[in-house]
C-alpha cells in the first residue's frame, strides 16, 4: 500500500472516532494494568504544546480530538502529590487535617501523628515567621502541647503512637526553648533563611574584646549578689540593644549585620550564664 493510501485510511479512522465518540475510554483495562504499561517517562497529552502538530503524523486540523482523550486520573497522578495528600490525613482514621492548626494530634480519633520536619517552630506555636514575637505566652501553649504529647501521658497507647509522641514532644520542647530566647530565636530564623551561624566564630574587634575581658574580671571580683545582679542588668541592656539591631538588619535583609549582632549577643549571653552560676 502506498504512503498516500495509508495516510488516507488513517484519516478515515480518525474521522470515524471523532464523529461517534468524544473520548477514548478503556472499559476493560484496570487502572493498575494500564499504569504498568505506560513508561515512567511518559507525559500527559495535555502537556503537549499547542503547535504539537510537528510531533504527529497528521496535521493540526486532525489534532483536535486529542483534547478529548480521557484516561483514569490515577495513571497520571504524581507520587509527590499523593504523598502530600497523605500528610494531610490521619494515619489511623483517615480524617482530614485541619488547615488552621499544626497537625500533631488528630481531632477525630486523638491519634498522635508522625513527625513532620517541614513544620517549623513558629508554626508549632501558631506564629508568623518573625523574629519579634511580642508578648506571646509561649509557656501556656507549650504546656497545652505537652498535655497531648508527653510520653508519660500516652502510656496506654500503641508502641507506634508512643514513638510518635516521644518525637513530637522532644520537638515541641526544642521549639519552646528556641523561641523563648532571643539569641536562639535569631540563630534559628537565619537558619530558616538558609544561613547557618557559627556561634564559635570570634570577633577580632579589640574594643569589644577588651570590654568582654573587663566584664568577666568584674564578675570574678564581685563581692556579692548585689554587684552580680547589677552586672547582670547591664548585660541584659546590651542584649536588648543588639537584639533590636538584629531585628532591624533582618527587616532590611542585611544578613552580614544580622550575623554580627548574633555574635555580640553570644558574648553577652555567656557573661549572663557565668553570673547565674555564681548567684
Amino acid at each position: 500500500m502506498s504512503k498516500a493510501k495509508l495516510r488516507s485510511s488513517l484519516l478515515a479512522v480518525l474521522r470515524c472516532n471523532t464523529t461517534h465518540s468524544s473520548a477514548i475510554n478503556f472499559p476493560n483495562v484496570s487502572n493498575s494494568a494500564l499504569s504498568a504499561q505506560i513508561p515512567s517517562n511518559c507525559i500527559s497529552l495535555s502537556q503537549l504544546p499547542s503547535n504539537a502538530e510537528c510531533f504527529l503524523p497528521w496535521r493540526s486540523s486532525r489534532c483536535e480530538f486529542l483534547n478529548n482523550l480521557r484516561f483514569p486520573s490515577r495513571v497520571f497522578s504524581s507520587r509527590s502529590a499523593e504523598a502530600s495528600d497523605l500528610k494531610l490525613r490521619c494515619w489511623n482514621c483517615g480524617a482530614a487535617a485541619p488547615t488552621s492548626v499544626v497537625f500533631l494530634v488528630c481531632d477525630s480519633c486523638r491519634s498522635i501523628q508522625p513527625l513532620d520536619q517541614s513544620v517549623d517552630y513558629f508554626q508549632i506555636f501558631g506564629l508568623e515567621k518573625e523574629y519579634e514575637i511580642g508578648d506571646v505566652n509561649l509557656e501556656s501553649q507549650y504546656k497545652d502541647w505537652q498535655k497531648k504529647l508527653h510520653p508519660d501521658l500516652v502510656h496506654s497507647k500503641s508502641d507506634r503512637e508512643r514513638e510518635y509522641a516521644a518525637e513530637q514532644s522532644a520537638r515541641v520542647i526544642d521549639a519552646y526553648r528556641t523561641l523563648s530566647k532571643p539569641l536562639l530565636r535569631a540563630i534559628y530564623i537565619l537558619k530558616l533563611e538558609g544561613l547557618d551561624v557559627n556561634e564559635e566564630d570570634t570577633i577580632s574587634e579589640p574594643e569589644l574584646l577588651n570590654e568582654i575581658m573587663e566584664i568577666r574580671e568584674a564578675v570574678e571580683d564581685a563581692s556579692g549578689s548585689q554587684e552580680l545582679n547589677q552586672i547582670q542588668s547591664q548585660m541584659q541592656e546590651k542584649l536588648n540593644h543588639w537584639s533590636n539591631t538584629f531585628a532591624k538588619a533582618l527587616r532590611n535583609q542585611n544578613f552580614n549585620d544580622a550575623i554580627s549582632s548574633i555574635q555580640r549577643m553570644t558574648y553577652y549571653e555567656r557573661v549572663k550564664e557565668e553570673i547565674t552560676k555564681k548567684l
